[in-house]
């Protein structure tokens, strides 16, 4: 049975060297789970990460009351990443197909904001995977395994957010219908890495990709060893995703714990 408290040890390292660091509160939304971990500036750990179950058919209100939980144990930070499960744009929620009622049009950016008195960001998950796993050259294609099926584009390092998990993949049953847990739990594993093989050899043809990252919870039942194209990437990784969405920001923290304005960096034209 998993246990629903969060592990809050700070190790004694983040103590002493990194108590000035920039802290980023990354925020992974998933369809089984909700994991949160404070960054540095650099993408370094300042503490483990946490992890409470996500509710079934899960709110809005249930998941921003988990989030405040799990940072009431994390200590203080300066701003606020988020990873969520479903479309959105500029900060509001439009689809989230593996959660409840209550997300469509939902602005939880704005939400967040309020609630932790702190700059946010949320992008999609995969958006995140990737942006913390990409090398930035070419085509690279990033498709996450986890309740769902979730996938961005990013072309020399450009983001292009796909909703690629819903479109037909086999048989009329989209990516999602057959990459999903729910189908890897009935079907089996064996089964589940047989339709994942076909998958990637149909995207290799669609997007014509110089990489695929393959993210996500459920890339530790794959059982055959993927192309030389193809890397599977760690959940460590894709959190380094939620460093790179400030990336147009000074990384300057504000004077006081926790506290304050970030500022804005302009481009050079």
């Amino acid at each position: 049975m998993e246990n629903s408290k969060p592990t809050l040890r700070l190790s004694r390292r983040s103590r002493s060297s990194q108590k000035n660091a920039l802290r980023t509160l990354v925020v992974d939304i998933g369809g089984t789970g909700i994991k949160a971990e404070l960054l540095d500036e650099r993408g370094r750990p300042l503490t483990n990460r946490a992890r409470i179950p996500t509710p079934k058919r899960a709110t809005p209100h249930q998941v921003i009351a988990i989030i405040r939980k799990l940072a009431m144990g994390l200590g203080e930070f300066d701003r606020v990443s988020v990873g969520f499960p479903g479309v959105t744009k500029n900060g509001v929620i439009y689809t989230a197909p593996n959660l409840g009622k209550g997300w469509n049009n939902f602005k939880l950016k704005e939400k967040l904001r309020r609630v932790f008195k702190r700059p946010v960001r949320v992008a999609n998950d995969a958006d995140i995977q990737g942006l913390g796993s990409i090398s930035g050259r070419g085509i690279e294609l990033v498709i996450t395994l986890g309740t769902g099926v979730g996938s961005a584009v990013f072309i020399n390092g450009t983001r292009l957010h796909l909703e690629l998990g819903h479109h037909p993949f086999h048989k009329g049953k989209t990516y999602e219908d057959e990459l999903g847990y729910p189908t890897l739990l009935k079907k089996g594993k064996k089964w589940w890495n047989k339709r994942l093989r076909e998958a990637i050899e149909d995207l290799k043809i669609a997007f014509n990709y110089d990489r695929l990252l393959l993210g996500g919870g459920n890339t530790k039942y794959i059982r055959f060893e993927p192309p030389g194209d193809v890397k599977i990437v760690s959940n460590e990784e894709g959190l380094l995703g939620g460093i790179k969405l400030w990336q147009d920001v000074d990384p300057t923290p504000a004077p006081g714990p926790g506290a304050g304005k970030l500022r804005s960096v302009k481009r050079p034209t």
